[in-house]
C-alpha cells in the first residue's frame, strides 16, 4: 500500500509539474518604424499562466522593440538607466529563473519580456503565486530569427505579441483528401484491371521491350509477417540512427519514385504517334532489344524529375509539389505491381498493422524517454537531429491558415504512403474480384467510398485531439467491415475469402478458339466491342439459347471442352450467370 501511495504521489507532482508548465504558440509581429518592408511574423512559445496574448492583431499593442540581449536581466544592475517604459525588451536566457527577469521588467515599465534562446524553445514556467504577481505576457524567441529580425528590419522595429485562433481543421486537408482517395480509386481500377487482362491476354506473344510489363507479386503470410517485422525494425532504427538513415532512405525514394513515374507515364507515351523509332542494333544490355528512343527520352526525364526533387527537397515553396508528384507515381507502382491473392491475406495485412500503427503512435510515448511517439517523431522528423532533414514517405501540403503551427510547430500537414497502399491493396482486390464475379464494380466503389469515410473520421480525430494520429486506426475497420459485410450480403463471402474463381474458374476468352475450331485469333481491332479486353469494360461470356454452352465452359490448354446438352429457354448456367461452377 505504501509503494502504491508513493506511485500516486509521484504520479500526482509529474501531473501539477506539466500543469505548470502549459504553453502555446503565438506570433511576434514586427514592423520598421521607418515604414520600410512589410511587417512579418515570428514564432514565440509563451505561457498563458502569466498573460494571456490577444487572439486579433488588431487589438495587440505595437511597442518598441529594444534589443537587450547582452543582458540576462537577472539583477537590477543589468536594467538600462531609464527603464523600458512602454517597451517590449529582448534578453538573453540564463542565469536566473524566467520570474526574475520577468518582475525586473514589469518593475522598469516593461509591458511585456521577450527571451532570447539559442537552445530548444521551452515552457516559460512558474508558481501559481508568481503567475499572480506577473501582468504582462512572457515568450521565448529563437536566436535565429531575433537575428532576422534586427536584418530585415533595421535597429527601429515596433512589434506586437499576439495568439490567433488555431482552426480545428486547416483547408489543406482537403487537398490531402482529393490526393489519397483518389490515388487509392485510380491505383485500385489499374490494378484490377491489368491483372484481369493479363490473364485474358496471356496467349497472346509480344516481345517487344515496351510490352514487357513488371509481374506482379502474390503477397503470402510468410512474406506479409516478414515486412512487418522489418517496418518495425527500420522504424525502431529511424528513431535512434536517424541522422545516418534518412539519407539512404532520400536515396531508395528517388530511385522507387523515379521507377513508378515512369511505370505511370510509358502507358501515355506508348500511345503517342511519333518518335517510334528503335535504337540500333548493338550489343549493349538491355539496349539489344532496341528499345523505342522515346521511352529512353521518358526514363532520362523520370530520372531528372527524381534528382531534381533530391536537389531542392527542402525548399518549402515548391518542392512539395514534386515530392507529392513522386510519391504518388510510387504509390500507383506499389498498387499495380504489389497483389493481395485472397480477402484472407487482406485481412491479415490489414489488421498486424493497424496494430503495428496504433503500437507505434499511442504506446511508444510511455516507453521513450522523452515521451514522444516513435511513429510522430521519425515521420516528421526529430526535434534535435543535426541534420534537419525530413523522411520522404509522406504526402505533405503546407498549411493554408495564419495559424501559428504553420510557423512554429508543424508547417505541413502530412500523410504517410502506408495509409494509402495497405487500403489500395485492398481496393485493389475488391476491383480483380468486381470483374470476376461481374458485379458491376460494386466491391470496388463500396471499399473506395469506404475508404474515404475513414479518412475523414481520421481528419476529426486529428481536429479533435490536436495530435498525430494513426490513419490506419480508422482506415482498417472501414474498409475491411464494408467489404466484408458487402460479400456477406451478397452471399458470396465464401468466393470473396478465399479468391476462387480468379484463374482456374475464369470462362475462357469469348475470342479464344477452343481446340476443336482450330481457328486463327482474331484481331484486338475487329473484335466486337462486347468482346474486349476486361481493362475497360467488364468481362461478360453470356450464353445465348441458341448458342450451346460449351463454347463458353472453361477449357484447359490441350484438352477439349465436354460436350453438353443445350441450355433449355429457361434455364441459366453457372457460366451464363458469371458464377464460378463450384460443384
Amino acid at each position: 500500500m505504501a509503494a502504491a501511495a508513493a506511485a500516486l504521489a509521484r504520479l500526482a507532482g509529474a501531473f501539477l509539474l506539466v500543469a505548470q508548465v502549459a504553453c502555446d504558440y503565438g506570433m511576434l509581429h514586427v514592423v520598421s518604424e521607418k515604414g520600410g518592408p512589410k511587417g512579418k511574423d515570428y514564432c514565440v512559445l509563451y505561457n498563458p499562466q502569466w498573460a494571456h496574448l490577444p487572439h486579433d492583431l488588431g487589438k495587440a499593442s505595437l511597442l518598441k522593440l529594444r534589443d537587450w540581449s547582452a543582458s540576462m536581466l537577472c539583477s537590477p544592475s543589468d536594467l538600462p538607466s531609464k527603464g523600458f517604459s512602454n517597451q517590449l525588451p529582448l534578453v538573453a536566457r540564463g542565469n536566473c529563473t524566467f520570474y526574475e527577469k520577468v518582475r525586473l521588467a514589469q518593475g522598469s515599465g516593461a509591458r511585456g519580456l521577450l527571451i532570447v534562446s539559442k537552445e530548444a524553445l521551452v515552457p516559460p514556467g512558474g508558481n501559481k503565486t508568481q503567475y499572480d504577481e506577473i501582468g504582462i505576457p512572457v515568450a521565448l524567441l529563437s536566436y535565429k530569427d531575433k537575428l532576422d529580425i534586427f536584418k530585415s528590419f533595421g535597429g527601429a522595429v515596433k512589434a506586437a505579441l499576439y495568439a490567433p485562433s488555431e482552426p480545428m481543421l486547416d483547408y489543406n486537408m482537403i487537398i490531402i483528401f482529393v490526393m489519397a482517395v483518389g490515388t487509392v480509386a485510380l491505383g485500385g481500377y489499374w490494378a484490377g484491371s491489368r491483372d484481369v487482362k493479363k490473364r485474358y491476354m496471356k496467349h497472346k506473344r509480344d516481345d517487344g521491350p515496351e510490352k514487357q510489363e513488371d509481374e506482379a507479386v502474390d503477397v503470402t503470410p510468410v512474406m506479409i509477417c516478414v515486412f512487418v517485422v522489418m517496418c518495425c525494425c527500420m522504424l525502431v532504427l529511424l528513431y535512434y540512427f536517424y541522422d545516418h538513415l534518412v539519407y539512404a532512405i532520400i536515396g531508395i525514394f528517388c530511385l522507387a519514385s523515379s521507377t513508378g513515374l515512369y511505370s505511370c507515364l510509358s502507358p501515355v507515351i506508348q500511345r503517342l504517334p511519333f518518335c517510334t523509332c528503335r535504337v540500333p542494333n548493338n550489343g549493349l544490355p538491355y539496349f539489344h532489344k532496341r528499345p523505342q528512343v522515346r521511352m529512353l527520352l521518358l526514363a532520362l526525364f523520370c530520372v531528372a524529375v527524381s534528382v531534381l526533387w533530391g536537389v531542392f527537397r527542402n525548399e518549402d515553396q515548391w518542392a512539395w509539389i514534386l515530392q507529392d508528384a513522386l510519391g504518388i507515381a510510387f504509390c500507383l507502382y506499389t498498387l499495380k505491381t504489389i497483389r493481395l491473392p485472397t480477402f484472407k491475406a487482406c485481412t491479415l495485412l490489414l489488421m498486424v498493422l493497424f496494430i503495428y500503427d496504433v503500437f507505434f503512435v499511442f504506446i511508444t510515448p510511455f516507453l521513450t524517454k522523452s515521451g514522444n511517439s516513435i511513429m510522430v517523431e521519425v515521420a516528421t522528423g526529430p526535434s534535435d537531429s543535426a541534420t534537419h532533414e525530413k523522411l520522404p514517405m509522406v504526402l505533405k501540403v503546407p498549411r493554408l491558415n495564419s495559424s501559428p503551427l504553420a510557423l512554429c510547430d508543424r508547417p505541413f500537414s502530412l500523410l504517410g504512403f502506408g495509409d494509402i497502399l495497405v487500403p489500395g491493396l485492398l481496393v485493389a482486390y475488391c476491383h480483380r474480384f468486381d470483374i470476376q464475379v461481374q458485379s458491376s464494380r460494386v466491391y470496388f466503389v463500396a471499399c473506395t467510398i469506404a475508404y474515404g469515410i475513414g479518412l475523414l473520421v481520421t481528419f476529426m480525430a486529428l481536429a479533435l485531439m490536436q495530435r498525430g494520429q494513426p490513419a490506419l486506426l480508422y482506415l482498417v475497420p472501414c474498409t475491411l467491415i464494408t467489404s466484408f459485410a458487402l460479400a456477406l450480403w451478397r452471399r458470396e463471402l465464401g468466393m470473396f475469402w478465399t479468391g476462387s474463381g480468379f484463374a482456374k474458374d475464369l470462362p475462357q476468352s469469348p475470342w479464344a478458339p477452343t481446340p476443336a475450331e482450330g481457328s486463327q485469333l482474331p484481331k484486338d481491332s475487329d473484335a466486337p466491342p462486347s468482346q474486349q479486353p476486361p481493362g475497360e469494360e467488364l468481362v461478360r461470356s453470356p450464353v445465348s439459347e441458341e448458342q450451346p454452352p460449351e463454347l463458353s465452359a472453361p477449357a484447359e490448354s490441350g484438352t477439349e471442352a465436354p460436350t453438353r446438352e443445350p441450355a433449355s429457354p429457361g434455364s441459366r448456367t453457372p457460366e451464363a450467370s458469371g458464377q464460378p461452377d463450384t460443384a
